[in-house]
């Protein structure tokens, strides 16, 4: 039988930290996707894929950045190599949101299914990976069921506004 052990207050600021990050990559993900959509006739699945790629690591580069900046604002230092670490560590892990749709447009440059699909079932993961972050995120937390629920709704409803907007944006 497995045993839980109790977190700590790192361990929750490093928890919280990453679902953050994992948050906005999709977002960013989320927001790349559509917009590629909206001109799938036009790409090949490598350009998508680099494109998005391109997009995410950018995103990422930007948030250890202002990590970086930020920590060194505050404690009047630089990060240590610890803490430092600790940075990389929290931005790397967000890279994850983007797996799936670069194996749908793997896909896509197999021929296994057309560029449209693959960017749009990549859109629907990404959704989906909205929902069970937020999932992840309240699942401990000490509120009434029906107020998880609600925080879940609002953040899938915030990914289906994203989708909204970009395909009013995009025609």
């Amino acid at each position: 039988m497995a045993t839980s052990r109790t977190l700590t207050s790192d361990d929750r600021q490093t928890i919280a930290e990453r679902l953050k990050e994992r948050i906005y990559v999709t977002f960013t993900s989320l927001t790349v996707v559509l917009a590629l959509s909206s001109h799938a006739h036009d790409l090949t699945a490598g350009k998508a894929a680099t494109t998005l790629l391109i997009a995410v690591g950018g995103t990422l580069l930007a948030v250890f950045v202002a990590d970086f900046i930020s920590h060194t604002v505050a404690h009047t230092a630089l990060p240590t190599r610890s803490q430092l670490r600790h940075m990389v560590g929290v931005v790397a892990n967000a890279i994850g949101v983007v797996i799936v749709p670069l194996i749908l447009l793997g896909l896509a440059a197999l021929d296994v299914m057309n560029i449209e699909l693959a960017l749009s079932v990549s859109s629907i993961v990404l959704v989906a990976t909205l929902g069970l972050v937020g999932f992840l995120a309240v699942r401990r937390v000490q509120l009434g069921a029906w107020l998880k629920v609600a925080l879940l709704a609002v953040e899938v409803i915030l990914g289906l506004a994203v989708v909204g907007l970009e395909l009013l944006a995009h025609g």
